[in-house]
This record gives structure tokens, sequence and C-alpha cells, in this order.
């Protein structure tokens, strides 16, 4: 056999995906080439902007806290339309989960009907959402809940979903098997498979919702957003500083507990117990739920035993209804007259439609094209600064621990702040415009995008990487021939969701004069123009939509 046909017997054949994914990838390259032209964008302009942003972040040192009384009230509230917004969803997701699921849905049309439904409220941003809702019940706390409520569903609706048809065939059929009915299978089955599941996605639900939160208040839809954003308007930097001090603290503390109970619930932590490095503590529960099920088995139980999982999964639930019934009774909403409001709602919401593309047509497009732009770019470059930062914080490729623990401490600070505070400081700093927000959303998914591409980066099997060691490749070579095929998969996932999160931050940055359709957004809700504001919303939801269909499509491909 000839080398050339040796060659071309070990080359793999080109495949119809292969140059879909190609071509994918150009397409992706080409329109961050010109989004970078499109605003102008230059790596000197940039770090002159940071160079703003810093000159003002010493103005803003040290922090004030005089008004302290005032930011732990705006903080407590923003907690509470957190805990709130994610009790109302978790509310209307059960219901559209059950019928959304496969092996709950009682008929393929409610199935249809139900996904749409999900699907719809997480395309319109809560900060629009909030916007609309302050239009029907004026400012407070009340249309911040709301919009959580609603955005939150499509979020977990989805999980609770996927939760719920992920649930183990063989209880289901045996329930059935004894003459069970639909909802008694449903019941004894498949939601005590999916519980844990949908606790943690509840917590996770929550500690996002507690972010959002903080900037509602930036449309009048309550929480501390409004404080920080008077305090920068003026010139008060150290009371914002202080104010962004206390949001920092919250959302970092609630995202590291919010980690924990999820890890417990999930059995991760049990899982970590039985490895070779568990301690005292875990052995005693080890101990103590091995005894407690041999017992519940041996007597034929007919309850679940308590086990250490299922008192701390009780406790959680049993905390969370006790922080909602403190929400409702202490939070500044007068719901004797914001209930007989509530018809108002549907009013705007009629008030959007029919939908105005005319008045303002040209400006509508420049925000939508400008919104895009910003989203492009940010995600580019957030990837660019994300792919080191996540080198580092990798702890099986990261030799020394030091470094990659001061990494994570790093990328947690700029986690724990918005980004629409974040938003609000380059605002500042460097004046109206797309590029201030571009750079904003820039930051915050570097820090996001890193914690994801280094969580994948230590879920790679080692066993590739110990066979072409054996072999006495290099270090380098290790990494490219071993590490990268299996954490591209990973990548080009994360990849595509950070898009389609930057797209529904890109369109509301505008609301604190950050660029994109949120300025033009706001300023017809002002100016009582809701048709005009139901053709920006209808704009809005078209781009998140077909983001995500291109996503799903690419994730088909990958499959």
């Amino acid at each position: 056999m000839s080398p050339s046909a040796t060659k071309e017997h070990l080359s793999p054949p080109i495949t119809a995906i292969q140059v879909q994914l190609f071509l994918f990838t150009v397409a992706c390259l080409v329109a961050f080439v010109w989004s970078w032209i499109f605003l102008g964008m230059s790596f000197s302009g940039i770090t002159s902007s940071f160079g703003d942003v810093g000159r003002l972040l010493k103005r803003m040192v040290p922090p004030d806290f005089s008004n302290i009384s005032n930011i732990v009230d705006a903080t407590i509230e923003t907690v509470w339309m957190a805990v709130m917004g994610t009790a109302g969803a978790i509310v209307l997701s059960f219901p559209l989960a059950l019928g959304a699921a496969r092996n709950t849905s009682p008929h393929p049309t409610i199935r249809y009907v139900c996904r749409t439904v999900i699907s719809l409220t997480r395309a319109v941003p809560d900060l629009v959402l909030g916007a609309v809702f302050v239009s029907a019940l004026s400012i407070g706390p009340l249309p911040g809940v709301l919009a959580l409520a609603i955005h939150s569903v499509g979020m977990v609706g989805k999980l609770f979903a996927d939760a719920i048809e992920q649930a183990a065939e063989a209880p289901r059929e045996a329930t059935i098997s004894v003459g069970a009915t639909r909802r008694q299978t449903t019941r004894a089955s498949i939601l005590p498979q999916a519980m844990p599941s949908m606790i943690a996605t509840a917590l996770f639900r929550l500690e996002i919702n507690i972010r959002a939160s903080t900037v509602l208040g930036l449309v009048g839809a309550g929480g501390i957003g409004v404080l920080i954003q008077t305090s920068l308007r003026s010139i008060d930097y150290e009371s914002a500083l202080g104010a962004v001090s206390v949001i920092f603290v919250v959302v970092t503390v609630v995202e590291l507990l919010s980690v924990r109970i999820r890890s417990s619930i999930l059995g991760e932590a049990a899982a970590m117990a039985q490895s070779s490095r568990h301690g005292w503590f875990s052995q005693r529960i080890i101990a103590r739920d091995t005894r407690i099920n041999k017992k519940s088995f041996e007597t034929r139980a007919l309850s679940p035993p308590w086990t250490w999982d299922r008192m701390f999964s009780t406790a959680t639930i049993s905390g969370f209804v006790l922080a909602l019934v403190v929400a409702v009774l202490t939070i500044d909403i007068d719901w004797a007259r914001s209930i007989p409001l509530m018809p108002q709602i549907v009013t705007v919401f009629g008030d959007l439609f029919p939908p105005d593309f005319t008045t303002v047509r040209s400006e509508m497009v420049t925000g939508i094209v400008e919104s895009v732009v910003i989203a492009v770019i940010a995600t580019g470059l957030g990837l660019l600064i994300a792919v080191p930062l996540s080198l580092l914080a990798a702890r099986n490729i990261m030799i020394k621990r030091i470094l990659s623990t001061v990494t994570r401490l790093v990328m947690l600070a700029f986690r724990g702040i918005p980004e629409l505070i974040i938003a609000v400081i380059f605002v500042s700093a460097m004046g109206l415009g797309p590029v201030p927000g571009t750079l904003a959303l820039t930051v915050v998914t570097a820090s996001f995008s890193a914690k994801l591409f280094a969580e994948a980066l230590e879920e790679v099997d080692p066993s590739p990487r110990e066979a072409v060691v054996a072999v006495g490749a290099g270090k380098v070579q290790e990494f490219f021939a071993a590490v990268v095929p299996q954490f591209m998969p990973a990548f080009t996932g994360h990849f595509l969701y950070i898009l389609d999160v930057n797209l529904r931050s890109s369109t509301v940055l505008g609301i604190v004069g950050g660029g994109g359709i949120g300025f033009l957004l706001l300023n017809s809700m002002r100016v009582l123009e809701f048709q005009t504001t139901g053709a920006i919303v209808i704009s809005i939801f078209a781009i998140v939509l077909a983001i995500e269909l291109i996503g799903n499509w690419v994730r088909q491909l990958l499959r």
C-alpha cells in the first residue's frame, strides 16, 4: 500500500455535521469582527476605559456607611422580594412541569402548550417585566416580585420538567401494575425521585433571583438598586460603594450557602463522605443512615426512614417556608391597596397591542442591532479572558493549589456584583453609550464563564491523560491531546448558553445608559407609548428566541 493511500485511509471523512459546525464557527468569527468594527472598539480604547473606571473606584474609596440603616432596609427588602418571587415561580412552575413532562402529561397538546408557556416566560427579561408591572401597579416591591416570579418560570419549569422526565421507569411500572391511577403513580413513584433535583433547582433560582432583585430598583420595582443609582447620579460615590459592598456580601454568602445545600440535597456531599477523605462527622452520618435503613428494611416500614439527607431536605424546605412567611408579613407592600389593582396588569398588557413598529422604526432597528453587537463582543472578549482564568482555577490542571484558590476567589468577587450594578459604575465612569455596557458585560461574562469552564475541566476523565503521559507526552502535549478533546463539547455548550444569557442582558443595559434597545424601551414607557413598548418587547422576544433556536440546532449537531 502506498504512503498516500495509507494517509488517506487514516484521515477521518468530512461529514455534513462537521461542515455545518465549521460554517457556524466562521459565522461567529465574522459576527465578532463586524460587531467590533460597528462599535469602533480598540484595545487602546479599552485600556483607557478601564483607566476611567479605576479612577472612579479610587474616588469611591473608602465606602460610606453613614446611611447603613437605609442600606440594610433596602437589602432586606431585596432578599424578601427574591424569596417571594421564587415561591411564586415554584407555584406556577409545578403544574406546568407536570404538563410538560413526557411521563406525566395527559396529552401531547397539553405538553406542547405547557412547554410553549415555559419558553415564553424565559424569553422576556425580568427587568422588562418589572418595568411593565411598575406601569400597572406603581413603584414598589410588588412589581419586582411579580417580575421575578413570571420570569423564573422559564428556568424553574424547564428544570422541573426535566427532573420529572428523568425519573426511573421501574417504580412507575410497579405502581401501575398494582392498579394505581395516574395521580397515585405520579405521587408515589415519580415525584419522590424528582424532589431532590427540584429542591436544588429552587435554591439555585433563589440565588439568581437575589442577584436580579438588586437591580429591579433601577426601574422602580423595589430593592437596593435605586439607592445605588441615586448615589451615583448625585456623585455620592462613597455611599454607592457602601451599598455595593453590602450587595456583594449578601450575594456571596447566599451563593456559598446555596452551593453547599444543593450539594447535600443532590447527594454529592454523601459521595464525598464515602471517599477516603471523609472525617469523623461524616463517618457518624454514614453509620447512622446505614443503621436506620437496615432497620426500616427489616421492619418493612411503610414510610421512608429519617436519614440525614431527608432531615436536611426537610429542614431546607421548612426554612424556606418560614422565610416566605416572614417576607409576606414584613415586606413593604400594601396588600389591601395592591390586590384591587391587579386587573390593571391585564389592561397594561392589553395596551401593548397592537404593537406599533412604525413610530420609531429606525431607532428600534438601531437599538436591536446595538444589543446584538454588545452581546457578541462581550461574549467574545469574556471567553478570551475566561479560558486562561479557568486553566488557573481548575485544580486538576493547575499544580499550585494556592494559585487555583486565589483565582477562584477573584472570580467569586466579580460574580458577587450583578451585571447591571457593574454597568452603572462603568456608565458613571465613561459616560453613556454601548461601549461601557459592553465592557461591563465582558467583566461579568469572564467571571461567570471561567467558573463554568473550570468545572468542566475538572470533570474530564483522567484515563486519557494517564495514557498519553505513559507514552512519554509532555505537559503541553498531554493537555492538547487528552484534555482539550474532552473539554470542547462542554465549551461549545457553555458558549451557546453564555451568548443566550448575554443577549438577554444586553437588551436591558440601555435602562442604565449602557446602550442597546433598553433605553428606547424605558423612554416609551415613560411617555406612555405602550404600543411602541409592545413592539420593542416583541422584538426582544424574537431576538432571544432566534438565538435559543440556533443554540438548540448546534447542540443537536454535537450529540
